[in-house]
């Protein structure tokens, strides 16, 4: 198989990207005013709403061939890792609204040339369910999020409703062998957060070449939960408890796997939300991640992971720069929302350069 070499010249940007960026950045602040209104506290504009808060090891094992052995992944050894599993919307909705997830990953003591203005020794991850991104470029993004920031002053139940209606579409696209990235995106199903894979969506440089992630369930424990259901009805917050619940007597392991570029035609860089076919280049592991049977919400850690502490994609080294337009945009938007956050709630943000920092 041939791998791509990543190159500057693969990412064209289109003109006016950063009037879209701005345009992005100005809506999504306005959706965090409309939410921190309601709830009377600014939140995540993405994945507000925490399940689990969780530590643990990266392990790279010693005998990754060339092609893998990249970036981060080149030298073998372990890394401690700072976890963040949440629910996709940006409010703190209960659980009957049930969309995406989210998987944040912070690795510590990562040593290289870092992106500009990220001057800790550490590489973010940001991974979600689904293997695409549905609004595939920065133009995209700016359009669809105009929707769903309008979404954000319905009541709840409306909410639940769109989330239900999105939901039952997917089945009925399962059904035929077909699936919608967006569907997905608005409606996954009541599934329990640590027996989902998580997924980059959008391509990186890995080293000499350019990879999508993803991170595998890897416990038979884990595997065991792919048919457990929430009934919100019973619990608004039943996927945090669930998962807390796990994380006091099990062991979770996620296996990170690369998916290489191989054909430029196929897996283009621009657009994120064109799958790339495991057929032609299918995802292989280059690290796991071990998060032992844990505390994972005491008040002290929540109130570090939600309020202080923040996972962004230019939190890089340069080996892992986030490519193609909607990775572009990202890495101006999550700062910018981030900071809009932390300046409402009074919050200072963590330096976040040691797995010491975070809280028991």
């Amino acid at each position: 198989m041939t791998y791509l070499n990543y190159r500057l010249e693969i990412e064209q940007p289109e003109a006016g990207e950063q009037e879209t960026i701005d345009g992005i950045i100005r809506g999504m602040t306005q959706q965090s005013e409309t939410v921190e209104q309601r709830e009377h506290h600014a939140v995540r504009a993405s994945h507000a709403k925490s399940s689990a808060l969780v530590m643990g090891m990266l392990e790279i094992p010693a005998d990754l061939p060339p092609e893998l052995a990249q970036g981060l992944f080149a030298t073998p050894g372990t890394h401690p890792v700072a976890v963040r599993f949440a629910q996709g919307p940006g409010e703190t909705l209960g659980d009957r609204v049930s969309t995406h997830r989210g998987m944040a990953i912070k690795v510590y003591d990562v040593p290289g040339e870092k992106l500009p203005e990220h001057n800790t020794e550490t590489q973010d991850f940001v991974l979600a369910t689904g293997t695409t991104f549905p609004s595939g470029t920065a133009k995209g993004f700016l359009r669809d999020g105009t929707v769903i920031g309008k979404s954000s002053a319905l009541p709840e139940g409306a909410k639940s409703a769109v989330s239900s209606a999105a939901r039952n579409f997917n089945r009925l696209l399962h059904a035929v062998g077909t699936e919608s990235p967006m569907a997905d995106f608005f409606g996954h199903p009541f599934s329990h957060p640590l027996a989902d894979p998580y997924f980059s969506q959008a391509p990186i440089r890995f080293g000499d070449h350019v990879a999508k992630l993803g991170a595998f369930p890897a416990t038979p424990a884990q595997a065991a939960l792919k048919d457990w259901r929430l009934d919100p009805k019973e619990d608004e917050d039943g996927f945090r408890h669930a998962a807390t619940a796990f994380f006091r007597d099990n062991e979770v392991v996620f296996e990170l796997r690369a998916q290489l570029w191989t054909d430029a035609d196929r897996q283009p860089i621009e657009d994120a939300s064109v799958d790339w076919p495991v057929t032609e280049s299918p995802y292989r592991t280059v690290a796991t991640i071990r998060l032992p049977a844990q505390d994972a919400y005491s008040a002290a850690r929540q109130r570090y992971f939600d309020e202080e502490m923040t996972f962004r994609p230019a939190n890089s080294l340069l080996a892992h720069r986030p490519l193609g337009s909607v990775m572009r945009a990202r890495l101006q938007v999550y700062r910018a929302l981030a900071a809009f956050r932390q300046h409402e709630n009074g919050v200072t943000p963590a330096r976040q350069a040691d797995i010491a920092e975070v809280p028991a």
